[in-house]
């Protein structure tokens, strides 16, 4: 727990804007005070949700990316601490633990010249390293009976979300993705665009849905081997909002019957979300309300295990509305899992 940043009081004052009349979300949150045995704190302590933030792009650097998406969690928090605490939101479930410090592995990463091939092969070992820390903390929290939900950072934190909820678990679980793309490339080397295949081979990721895989980004032979492994469903961007083959709640029952089974990850990736500033943001994707509705839906189920919400890279024009989408998500899967 070398890497792990309490959220403070102190930081949560910094953030806080307090109104008369009004209770804040971060008014009502609950903190932990010491850093020793944070497994022990978690399984006593009486809260559903904890949430952690993962503030790197060495993933996204790593697969070619566009980088930015390490500024997301304190965007998120000045958002997310100053919503209304009420009935829907329930923030007295909430553990806002803090985030894991990467300024080490950004500090190397800034060193690092993309015009050189071997830029990337650095890069992807400080991927592995940053995998180590994300399953240990992820490990930790569901082992204690909590739910994880991680704001990143690149998606090639699936990987360690997937292997800390498996082994915590003990044994393999099931994913959805809201995505453009599959994220299941080659295992070239750990970065933003192979973590669920690394997951998939070594055996901590067993039925994998992809909802919203664009065709335009998805190559010949990543469709041919998505089509030969029984244990990977998708259902296209296209097939969805272009050509209204399935209707959009037709393809969120057929993901969750395919995932259900067992306990399942919720992922999001902003690079599917229209216009939303990421590390490959796009002109044609899925609405804000229909992220929404995507997390709510997969979110009121008891075998939901966490939600990652990933690569979003919030320019200062951009933060206040980049902020407000991420807290609408956390606040749907919190809401959502109140139901259950």
């Amino acid at each position: 727990m070398d890497k792990l940043i309490l959220f403070d009081k102190n930081s949560l004052n910094k953030l806080l804007n307090k109104r008369s009349g009004e209770s804040k979300f971060g008014q009502d949150i609950q903190l932990l005070t010491s850093i020793s045995n944070i497994y022990d704190q978690l399984k006593s302590l009486d809260v559903k949700h904890v949430i952690i933030g993962l503030p790197e792009d060495v993933g996204v650097f790593a697969n070619h990316g566009k980088t930015g998406t390490s500024k997301t969690w304190e965007i998120t928090l000045k958002t997310l601490l100053n919503i209304q605490s009420n009935e829907f939101t329930t923030p007295q479930n909430v553990l806002i633990l803090g985030h894991l410090d990467f300024y080490e592995e950004l500090e190397k990463l800034s060193l690092l010249n993309p015009d050189k091939k071997k830029s990337f092969v650095k890069a992807r070992e400080i991927v592995k390293e940053i995998d180590a820390h994300v399953s240990f903390l992820i490990n930790q929290i569901v082992r204690a009976g909590k739910k994880p939900i991680i704001i990143g950072g690149g998606h090639n934190n699936a990987y360690g979300n997937i292997k800390g909820t498996s082994l915590a678990l003990g044994k393999p679980i099931n994913v959805v993705n809201m995505d453009a793309h599959s994220d299941f490339r080659s295992e070239e080397g750990r970065h933003s665009g192979n973590g669920f295949s690394y997951a998939y081979s070594e055996g901590f990721l067993k039925n994998y849905s992809i909802f919203g895989l664009q065709q335009n980004y998805t190559s010949r032979v990543l469709f041919k081997t998505l089509k030969k492994l029984d244990n990977i469903h998708y259902t296209t961007f296209e097939d969805i909002e272009v050509t209204h083959k399935i209707k959009f709640s037709e393809a969120l029952k057929e993901a969750l019957d395919f995932v259900d089974s067992s306990p399942y990850g919720i992922e999001v990736d902003c690079d599917t979300i229209e216009n939303i500033p990421s590390s490959a943001m796009t002109p044609s994707g899925f609405s804000v309300n229909n992220a929404r509705r995507f997390v709510s839906f997969f979110a009121e189920h008891s075998n939901a295990s966490y939600l990652h919400i990933c690569e979003a890279a919030p320019t200062p024009e951009t933060a206040s509305q980049v902020g407000k989408l991420i807290t609408y998500l956390i606040t749907d899967f919190i809401s959502a899992q109140n139901n259950l």
